[in-house]
This record gives structure tokens, C-alpha cells and sequence, in this order.
């Protein structure tokens, strides 16, 4: 039965999945395909947790993981869009640079192969009952949707995943204006990773698991708007709160694993062929 403890759990475990689904959206808007959002998502969490460790800040944490985001967001420009290489093989790269860099530094900095030591969280920072980066994370959807609409460099981003043609017609790089979107999007998606490992207050080897995948199925189940991302991003959290509060009933462990990655396959299977991609979307001509 759906209820209001079960609704605040879902929204706390979407809130990555929003923060790497609205990056997935900017970038994939302007005709960039984001495959490395898990490696985003790995990044941001890594690099929170050690600045965080550092300084006893969380607000310092979330900052270095948006700047991690967007580091592994230049890097994706550099060899996707500045040198044309293929930005699905660059993105499956960077996911692998990032799960095998976290593991390295993790054992070079605390000494572990595991986590790290328990790090400054929001602890009894909360609003509404949540901590900052949840009522942020919806705030950030907003954001996205009026950079999209309302905005000069929205137009641009959609013109450069649509028709960069236009945009070169106006004066304008399409390969500029898509650097900047993939990496801010990387810095948006870079939240996403300090938010798990500050809600954790310890950053956990590989603690994105995942999420960074089904935040791109959510993009595209979401027809790659920021709203329809953003909705099935909250489905897909609905369906892993679920997951434990059946777990914690006796329900089958090895069924209730399944209901998160078999929502997202079917999904996928429902709804990609009736989507509509950015047309661009994955070209090397510029």
C-alpha cells in the first residue's frame, strides 16, 4: 500500500536519479550522448566524501562533487565533441576511469578498499523533514526546464541537438554551445553523487550502482524533457522504495531485486521506440 512514508522514501531514493537525469537531459538535448553518468554519479560521491572528510563541511563536499561532475563532463567534451570521437565508447570509458580511480584513491587516501571513514553529513539540516539536496534536487528539474524554454542558451541547446546547422547560421559554435551543456549537465549529475555519499556519510566502493544507467533509461523514457525525465525518475524510485518495504515484510529476496531493473527493461522496451531522440543526437559532424 502506497502511503506517505513510502512516498518520502521513494522521493529520498530518486533524488540521485533527478540530479543524473537532468545532466543526462542537457546533454543529450544538445546532441551529446551522456552514457557516463554513472561515472559521474561515482565521481561526485568520491570527491564529496574526501572534501567533506577534509574540511568537516558538507556544503564543501556537495561543492567538489559538482566540480568532479563536470571535470568528467570536460573530458567527455574534449573526446566526444572537440576531437569526434564516439561519445558512447568515451562515455563507457570514462564510467570505467572513474569506478577503477575511485578504488585506487580510496586505498591510497584511507587505506581500505571498501569506504571511507564516516564523513560530516546534513545530519539535522533538514527542510520539510528532508535534508537540503532533496527539496534542491526538485528545485534543479525547475531549473532545467527554464533554461530549456525560457532562456537564450536553452534555444541554443536545443538547436544544437536538433538542427546545429541553424545554430552555425546564427553565428553561432553548436560545438561550443555543447561543451557547455555537457558540462554543466556533468556538474548537475556531479550533485547526484555527493548526495549519496553525504546521505551515507561515507563514501561505499561503486556506491553509484547503477543509478547512473537507469537515470539515462529515465531520460529516455522521459522523451528527453526535463519533466517526463524527472517523473520517471520518481517512478523508479517508488519502485526501490517498494523493493525494501517488501524485503522488510519477509517478501523473497530474490524476487523483490528484480522490480527496479525490471521496471527500467520494460520501460525501455515500451517506450524507446516510441520516442522521439534529439536529431542530432549522436552525430560527429561538428
Amino acid at each position: 500500500m502506497i502511503d506517505l512514508v513510502l512516498l518520502a522514501s521513494a522521493l529520498r531514493l530518486a533524488t540521485p536519479l533527478l540530479f543524473a537525469a537532468m545532466g543526462g537531459v542537457l546533454s543529450e538535448r544538445a546532441g551529446v550522448a551522456n552514457v557516463a553518468l554513472e561515472g559521474k554519479l561515482l565521481a561526485g560521491a568520491f570527491a564529496s566524501a574526501v572534501v567533506a572528510d577534509q574540511f568537516g563541511n558538507p556544503w564543501l563536499g556537495a561543492a567538489a562533487g559538482m566540480a568532479a561532475g563536470a571535470i568528467m563532463g570536460a573530458l567527455l567534451v574534449l573526446f566526444a565533441v572537440r576531437l569526434r570521437g564516439d561519445a558512447i565508447v568515451t562515455g563507457i570509458a570514462l564510467n570505467l576511469l572513474a569506478l577503477g580511480t575511485t578504488q585506487f584513491l580510496l586505498a591510497v587516501l584511507f587505506e581500505t578498499s571498501a569506504n571511507s571513514p564516516r564523513i560530516p553529513g546534513f545530519g539535522a539540516i533538514t527542510l520539510a523533514g528532508f535534508t537540503p539536496l532533496v527539496p534542491l534536487a526538485l528545485g534543479c528539474v525547475a531549473l532545467v526546464i527554464v533554461i530549456l524554454r525560457w532562456t537564450r542558451f536553452g534555444l541554443r541547446i536545443v538547436a544544437a541537438g536538433e538542427h546545429p546547422e541553424a545554430v552555425r547560421a546564427a553565428g553561432v559554435d553548436p560545438s561550443g554551445v555543447r561543451a557547455r551543456a555537457v558540462i554543466l549537465g556533468g556538474a548537475i549529475a556531479g550533485l547526484g553523487g555527493a548526495y549519496l555519499s553525504l546521505e551515507a556519510s561515507q563514501f561505499v566502493k561503486n556506491m553509484s550502482a547503477g543509478r547512473g544507467f537507469i537515470a539515462l533509461a529515465a531520460v529516455i523514457f522521459g522523451k528527453w524533457r526535463p519533466a517526463g525525465a524527472a517523473a520517471a525518475c520518481l517512478l523508479f524510485g517508488l519502485a526501490e522504495a517498494l523493493q525494501i518495504r517488501l524485503q522488510g515484510q519477509g517478501a523473497p529476496t530474490q524476487f523483490v531485486q528484480m522490480i527496479p531493473p525490471l521496471l527500467t527493461m520494460v520501460a525501455l522496451a515500451g517506450f524507446v521506440g516510441r520516442s522521439r531522440a534529439p536529431a542530432d543526437l549522436g552525430s560527429r559532424s561538428d
